[in-house]
């Protein structure tokens, strides 16, 4: 395989082991998204958006349209996060180097930085991402 091919795999491994953490991301916005509609409504006095607001209004079909609306998405987000986190770890566990696996695990799953995984590992920064190198090498989408 030629070396950009080989680059390009890699790309290509890593963008499917941060689906995880996308996922965890987004579930997060959707969930800060629903605590601010709820704020508003409770404390509409509240919004800084530098547009007039009605301060006497008792329909509550939009706010609760929004409300459902931010839940649904909210439930299919946690699905959608629950699916990528148990392919993305049986495709780990399949791996064989124990070492690779934690590496993979400790990146991709738990979201810790390179300095962090060193310190858990009990090896020096660059021993960790030459471990990474191979598990990015064996690990099979």
């Amino acid at each position: 395989m030629k070396e950009l091919d080989v680059k390009q795999e890699n790309e290509r491994k890593k963008e499917y082991l941060d689906g995880y953490r996308k996922c965890v991301r987004q579930l997060d916005r959707l969930n800060e998204e629903l605590s601010e509609i709820r704020i508003n409504k409770m404390f509409p006095s509240l919004i800084q958006d530098g547009m007039p607001h009605a301060h006497t209004t008792t329909d509550l079909s939009g706010y609760a349209a929004r409300i459902d609306k931010i839940g649904r998405k909210i439930v299919k987000a946690r699905y959608q996060k629950i699916n990528k986190l148990k392919n993305i770890r049986d495709r780990i566990e399949r791996m064989s180097d124990e070492n690779e696996k934690d590496v993979l695990f400790y990146r991709y799953i738990k979201g810790m930085k390179w300095e962090e995984i060193a310190v858990k590992m009990m090896y020096t920064y660059r021993n960790v991402t030459k471990i990474h190198g191979r598990a990015l090498k064996n690990f099979q989408i």
